[in-house]
């Protein structure tokens, strides 16, 4: 296992400039945005697409600081009802896909998508209750005239660059859960599998750890996002989790992101790492910050304090004693 970051959180850095700031902190990985949410700081995508010289200084960068290129991430909406933005987060999915074969980077991050309730529909609809029966209907019509047809054609695109592509299991998307990922996975492409971050599923009352159990005897678990939640009771009495207040009004909500061991301990984290290398995943523990209560440089430092102790670097000893 490698200890990575997502490098969105300093956008306002140069590419030589993050670099030299994410290896001082001491990860060995980076996760480079390419589009959509994230935006593209770090990756002039056109470019790299284009000019075999340009990919090589790119990577050279990369390797004179010893660092790795874990995975590129483009999170949008490629459902959308906006045609605008669909058409854009296909595009830049799409070409990420196209440029992370080019790069032998072996992984893009993106979210599944949200589409509208209908044909023509104005924005997004996320049902998350059976009854009454019309948001059963609204969740079956968006799986199969939108969701499938559309991820059956970026599997084979992934298949044949040769890259595997993480669905981040957020709500407000289609697939938010490990029961939805398996299913659009098993409708579509083993290219298809999860960026699991635990952040997204204590919030819904996912156990993580369970989780990564479920998804890694499948092999689904392509990424893994170490940011935490914390939820406070108090709040969720009142609240709710699907909270739907802003991120801003942190006294008030019922979860609030955390930098790594702020809502959940570190034994967790411990049996987080544990249960990964149990299943076979032996990839970039990629750091998210979006503490609101830190700092960007306290946040992303303390994830790398907390973590650093837990990662398991070595492949394991063979069993003399067994």
């Amino acid at each position: 296992m490698k200890l990575g970051v997502f490098t969105v959180l300093y956008g306002n850095l140069s590419f030589t400039e993050m670099l030299e700031k994410v290896k001082g902190a001491g990860v060995q990985a980076v996760e480079i945005g390419t589009g959509g949410y994230p935006g593209d700081a770090h990756c002039p995508r056109q470019e790299l697409l284009t000019s075999a010289e340009k990919r090589k200084r790119y990577q050279e960068e990369l390797e004179q600081r010893g660092l790795l290129l874990g995975s590129f991430s483009c999170h949008g909406n490629p459902l959308s009802p906006d045609e605008a933005f669909r058409k854009e987060s296909d595009q830049a999915l799409r070409e990420t896909i196209e440029l992370a074969g080019k790069m032998n980077v072996p992984v893009v991050n993106c979210f599944s998508g949200t589409a509208g309730d209908h044909e023509g529909a104005k924005y997004p609809n996320w049902p998350v209750a059976p009854w009454p029966n019309e948001y059963r209907h609204i969740l079956e019509w968006q799986w199969e005239e939108k969701l499938i047809p559309y991820w059956k054609e970026i599997g084979e695109w992934a298949e044949t660059h040769g890259v595997k592509v993480a669905l981040e299991l957020h709500g407000g998307f289609l697939v938010h859960t490990p029961y939805t990922l398996l299913t659009l996975r098993k409708a579509t492409s083993p290219a298809i599998g999860a960026n699991l971050d635990p952040s997204h599923l204590w919030w819904q009352g996912i156990d993580p750890v369970a989780a990564i159990k479920i998804l890694g005897r499948e092999g689904a678990i392509h990424h893994f996002h170490a940011k935490d939640t914390f939820i406070d009771q108090e709040q969720v009495n009142m609240y709710g989790l699907t909270d739907m207040q802003p991120y801003t009004h942190i006294q008030t909500r019922a979860w609030n992101f955390r930098s790594v061991g702020c809502g959940h301990d570190i034994h967790e984290w411990t049996q987080m790492i544990s249960a990964l290398r149990t299943y076979g995943y032996d990839h970039v523990i990629s750091i998210e910050h979006e503490d609101p209560l830190m700092s960007i440089d306290e946040g992303f430092e303390t994830a790398v304090r907390n973590l650093k102790p837990l990662l398991i670097k070595e492949k394991p000893t063979e069993m003399w004693w067994a």
